[in-house]
This record gives C-alpha cells, structure tokens and sequence, in this order.
C-alpha cells in the first residue's frame, strides 16, 4: 500500500511538514482576498471565486507534477470565465446560464487531462515569448480596463470595449467613498515595504484597512459592497447542455484549457528556478484538469498555477503538496465560518487590489525593450496585445503563433539556403588542396552540389534554384555528408535535380548520403535514378571518379571527331 502511494504520489512526504504547513497557512492569506476578487469580477459571485481556489488548489496539489506549486483562480482564467458568464447567462438566463457556464469549466479539466494523457504538456511552453508576453499583458490591461467601474464606484463592464465607452459616463458621475477606498487600497498595495509582505501581505492588509474605513466612514452612504454570500458546503452541479451552444461551449472550454496549461506550466518553471527541482508537466495538466473538473461541479471558478501565490508558499517553506492541501484547507475553514465576515467588503477596495494584479501581469520589462531587440518581434507582441484585448484570447494566441512560425521558418530558410552551394571554381575556400586540384583538372564542366545542416522544406527553394545550372554541366556532385536530416520538400527538390540531369543525359553522383538521409532517398526512388558505382562515402573519391569519367568521355568525343574528319 504505502510503495503505491509512493508511486503515485512522489512528492508526498512529510519530512517538510513544518515549513508546508507554514507556507500553505501564509499563502491562504495571500489567495483569500484575490479568490474573493476573482469571484466578484468574473461576475458569478465571490464565493465562486473561494470554491475555485479550494477544489482546484487541493486536487492540483495532489495529483500534480509541481511539488510546490498553488494553485486557484487566475487573471487569465477569469478574464475568460466573465465573457462565458456573459454571453450563457445573456442567452439561457441566470440559472441555467451559470450551470452551463460551470460545465464549461469541467470541459476545460477534462481538455487539460486528455493533454497530459498525449504527454503534450512538454510542448506547452514551447512557445515563442512574443506570444506569450503579448497576450499576459493584454489579460493585464483587460483586468485593468474591467476594473475601473467598480473602482469608481459603478458595476464592471462586461467588455474592454464597452469599459472603454462607459468610462466617460463613470468619469462624470464617481462613487466619491468608492473612490476613497479604492485609492487607499492601491496606495496600501503599492506602497508596502516588500520585507513585511512576508508578515502581512499587502492585499490582505488593503482588504482589512478598507472593509474597516467602510464600515466606520461610509456605513450610511450606498456603497457597493459583496453583500451576502453562501456559507457551508457548495451544491453538486451536474453537467448541462445546449446543442445549439454546444461549439461555443467546446470552444470556451478549449480556451480554459490552453490558457490554464500555459498558465500553470510556466508558474512550474518559476517554482523550478526557486526550489532547484524538475516538474513533470504531462501530470500537472492531469493534476489541473482534475482540479478544474471537480471545481465545475461545485460551481467554482477555473484556476490554474499562480506565480504570485507560488512563490509566497515556497518563500514561506512550503516544498511539498502538503502546503497546497493546507491552503485549500484554511479558505474552507473560511468559507465554512467566517463568510459573515466577508459580506461588507467594498468592490472599490477589490478592484484596487486586481488593477494592481493587472498592472503586475503587465510585461513591462519586455515593452520597454522590444523595440531595440526587433521590429519584427515587437510588431508580432503588439499585434497579440490588441488581439487579446479587443477580440479573444484563442484568436491572439493562434494568430501569434501561425506568424511568430513564419517568421522562424523565413529565419532558418534562410540560414539554410547559404548552406546550399554550388561550387564550381576551383580556388573555393571550403574546398582542400586534393579537391581544389581535382576540379582544376576538368576546366569547369564538373559541379559540386554540397548541402550541409538539417533541410527542410524552407531550404527547397534553394535547391531548386539551381535545378537550371545542372544542364551546364556534364557531372553533378550532390554531396549530402553533413545533412543529419532531410525533410519531404527538400527531398523532392533533390529528386527533380536527379531526374532533370539524367533526362538531359548528365552523369549523377551520390556522395555522404547515411542513416535517415539515406532512408529517405531511397523511399522517395532516388536511389533507383543511380547505379551502384554512383554513390560514394567520401567526396574525395566521388571527384576522382568524375574527373576519370569526364576525361574519358572527352577522349571518346575526340576520337569519334577524328574518325569523322578521316571519312
């Protein structure tokens, strides 16, 4: 029993329980005011927000391959989860909006279980930082753009676009006591040494000071506060569905799943650097996706793996899951007995400590560089930023990628192509003294083909270039010695310039060609265009043997143009 837990769960000891249980008991702290901010800003409610942080924090804890890693609801998730909310419970009404809307989110956990199960979680992070940088900092002004009504003292908007157009209107007509609090908060979360944030976090602290200017200052004014929330353990939500909505909520919940990947196995690799360890990232996606299931069925937010609250449990000893167990532990005791305390906290004060999120998601260090590391780059990172923004995530994230892969494909054709060289003239440098003085000897009706590196499609076009050049000549030299790999197109490109030169009656020589190089050509019939005494190991012997053929051939012209002078 216990060898099959351990196999089940490495990281499962309690050799640190100490430090998990110090970690987890801090960065309860850390996750309850944003938990409750995520919930009230997603728009179904904080308690979602409280649900999502302990049924994803626990199971992904569990079940995950980041040992110190936790986590909950993010501003990337719900960024997401308040345009789900919006248009479901626009189109079926509240109740029966918010089941699907859950549903959506146990689509995404079991999305991100069929990735660890595919083992693609390795490839998850491989994405260019453009990309990436792009569209967290969109997720950062998004938050931030939602925020400012309630900031303000009005409700949050449903969109950028529309915060945008409602922000004059907000402008005119302010909540002065909403805007009180929320300026004290964001002073308090901006301005709070760094050293005492291990003590008492700054959102907590914001949380507490202004709940409390709330009640002693503006307890008679109408100020827009969380008012009643549920208290006990949550209701089971089944799953629901719509066929007409059942795309969009497939689509919405692939969303979930990629942004939460992504999310979380990038926190991996920051709680990597910090502990000196090596997540696995096929079984934190399971982890997570499990997580997110059961969070859905509770009726709580998605979440993923948090850098901030990651790095406070690790900062404050947690190392194992137990610290992520025990966070999710203290919010259910909070949730199960203190909810009464949570009801008068002002949304001005939760949406200063989000705008603060926001501003932190913000890749401010990339923006204020990427115009001096490329133009290119920094166009592709702005594109994905407005994309983010003003249209969705999933369209940001493809569009990035598709030109971020051009954009590499046009790079590593061209450092290809300069490794296609068709050398002629005797005195070329990459030549030595044996081959300079063999090519010397045939007066320029020899080629020598050489490619090195791995070739792939984008190096096609520069083979093919000199397809023409062939017929110049009365032997080619294909020498593939230093090609480790060579991909269809290039492949292709090869046969036609092997077929090209035999149609005209021109003499081909193989020369290096090994392992899957040699495998290739030979399914493609390449090999089936030369005679065994056509290929050769070494480039050396291929020249000696072309300028043997080509010396005899000359002979044999010369005597068939005596014989046809002496008639």
């Amino acid at each position: 029993m216990l060898y099959t837990l351990k196999r089940w769960f490495p990281n499962l000891h309690l050799r640190n329980l100490k430090g998990d249980f110090l970690g987890g008991l801090t960065v309860s702290i850390v996750a309850l005011p944003l938990a409750l901010a995520f919930g009230v800003s997603s728009g179904a409610g904080a308690i979602t927000g409280l649900y999502g942080a302990i049924f994803v924090g626990i199971f992904a804890a569990i079940f995950g391959g980041t040992p110190s890693q936790i986590s909950g609801p993010t501003g990337p998730m719900t960024v997401v989860m308040a345009s789900v909310f919006t248009g479901l419970t626009a189109q079926y009404g509240v109740e029966e909006g918010l089941t699907m809307s859950f549903t959506v989110v146990m689509l995404g956990g079991l999305f991100q279980i069929i990735f660890g199960a595919l083992q693609l979680g390795t490839y998850v992070t491989m994405m260019p930082y453009t990309v990436i940088s792009g569209f967290m900092s969109g997720i950062g002004v998004i938050i931030v753009a939602l925020q400012l009504g309630p900031f303000l003292g009005h409700t949050a908007s449903a969109s950028v676009i529309e915060a945008m157009r409602d922000l004059p209107s907000y402008l005119r007509d302010p909540n002065g006591p909403a805007v009180i609090l929320g300026t004290v908060t964001l002073v308090i979360v901006f301005t709070w040494p760094r050293r005492l944030n291990r003590i008492l976090p700054s959102p907590l602290l914001a949380l507490v000071v202004g709940t409390v200017m709330g009640l002693l200052f503006f307890g008679e004014t109408e100020l827009p506060v969380i008012g009643e929330i549920p208290s006990g353990l949550p209701e089971l939500r089944l799953p629901e569905f719509e066929w007409e909505a059942l795309r969009t909520m497939t689509g919405y919940g692939l969303m979930l799943a990629t942004l939460g990947a992504i999310d979380s196995l990038l926190t991996s690799l920051v709680a990597d650097n910090i502990t000196h360890t090596e997540h696995d990232p096929n079984r934190e996606l399971i982890g997570q996706g499990l997580g997110n299931v059961v969070a859905g069925l509770f009726g709580g937010l998605p979440g993923a793996g948090a850098t901030m609250r990651t790095v406070v449990n690790v900062q404050g000893g947690g190392r194992t899951p137990f610290s992520g167990v025990v966070h999710s532990l203290c919010l259910l005791v909070v949730m199960l007995g203190a909810g009464r305390f949570t009801e008068p906290i002002p949304h001005a004060v939760l949406a200063g400590i989000l705008i603060k999120v926001g501003i932190n998601i913000i890749d401010w260090s990339f923006l204020r560089r990427a115009h001096r590391i490329s133009l290119k780059a920094t166009g592709l990172m702005y594109g994905v930023l407005f994309l983010t923004v003003f249209v969705d995530l999933i369209t940001a994230v493809a569009v990035g990628v598709f030109f971020a892969n051009l954009l590499t494909i046009k790079g590593l054709s061209e450092l290809q192509a300069k490794q296609v060289k068709a050398i002629v003239n005797p005195s070329d440098e990459s030549l030595n003294q044996e081959e300079q003085d063999l090519l010397e000897q045939v007066k320029g009706r020899l080629m020598l083909f050489a490619i090195s590196g791995p070739m792939s499609f984008g190096s096609a076009k520069a083979i093919s270039q000199q397809i023409t050049m062939v017929n110049d000549y009365d032997l080619l030299v294909l020498d593939l010695s230093n090609v480790p790999r060579l991909g269809v197109t290039a492949s292709l490109a090869i046969e036609t310039m092997v077929l090209e030169a035999n149609q005209n009656r021109r003499d081909v020589f193989l020369v290096g060609a090994h392992g899957r190089v040699l495998e290739r050509l030979d399914r493609m019939d390449v090999l089936a265009a030369l005679t065994r005494e056509k290929v050769f190991e070494s480039r050396v012997e291929a020249l000696r043997q072309g300028v043997a053929l080509i010396n005899a051939k000359s002979a044999e012209r010369a005597e068939m143009g005596t014989l046809r002078r002496k008639r």
